[in-house]
């Protein structure tokens, strides 16, 4: 077991680095783990990870690379609304880290 220390709050984390439990996450959260994924937070990532939550919120499930390319494009405009935009914001695989960061579980066909 891994854990994650923001200073004021300590969290759990698995081997692959998600939260274990979902209710610890919050902003500071996020941006360090962003941090150890080698990404500063900006606003677009913060549009995505916004929508990654409201998704998952209503589904229960992280969204797949293509639903989620579908939701960015709905959500906010078809020059977002892209795989090659979320590469840009969340390099390697974007579904995966753009869950770890939002506090999600790891997507289930995400390798």
């Amino acid at each position: 077991m891994t854990t994650l220390n923001t200073g004021n709050q300590t969290v759990e984390l698995d081997n692959e680095g998600f939260l274990r439990e979902l209710d610890d996450w919050n902003p500071t959260v996020a941006t360090e783990l962003a941090r150890r994924e080698l990404i500063s937070l900006t606003d677009d990532h913060w549009k995505v990870i916004e929508l990654l939550r409201s998704f998952y919120l209503e589904y229960q499930i992280a969204p797949a690379m293509r639903i989620l390319v579908k939701q960015v494009r709905l959500q906010l405009g078809k020059e977002k609304g892209s795989s090659l935009y979320l590469l840009q914001l969340f390099p390697g695989s974007p579904t995966k880290i753009a869950s770890k960061i939002a506090g999600l579980p790891k997507p289930t066909n995400c390798l």
